[in-house]
């Protein structure tokens, strides 16, 4: 089920921007049998994106390291529209750390946006999760 405030189905695109429908991509990591097994980190880091564009903060909360993690996350502002993601790089530090740097770009009210961050990740107990990040 889909509780983001976008309407999505699993045979349209991932928001991703891998070539996948997004049944077959980010989806599995929201829900279902697969529910937060993203293999790692650079597939977290897409689902996250995705999770944003369909506002599923309950992922987003769900897949964020416990001691960095917000209380809650607040909606996205009207007329805030996520245009894609790009991975700039994934770096697996050891079997347990990784790092993602990506940019998400968004439009509001007229304005292109860019958020350029290096990220931190960890895999507790076999399951990947963000722990922080650097604005670039």
């Amino acid at each position: 089920m889909n509780t983001g405030s976008m309407s999505h189905t699993g045979t349209d695109p991932c928001p991703c921007g891998l070539p996948s429908p997004y049944l077959t991509c980010c989806a599995r990591w929201h829900e279902g049998p697969r529910h937060l097994q993203a293999p790692d980190a650079q597939a977290l880091m897409r689902s996250r994106y995705s999770a944003f564009v369909l506002a599923r903060h309950d992922y987003l909360l769900a897949t964020w390291y416990l001691s960095t993690r917000p209380a809650v996350i607040d909606p996205d502002p009207p007329g805030l529209r996520w245009l894609g993601l790009e991975i700039k790089s994934h770096h697996l530090l050891d079997d347990d750390h990784a790092t993602v740097e990506f940019v998400a770009r968004h439009k509001q009210g007229g304005r292109a946006q860019r958020l350029h961050e290096l990220s931190r990740f960890e895999r507790l107990a076999g399951i990947w999760l963000y722990v922080d990040g650097q604005l670039r």
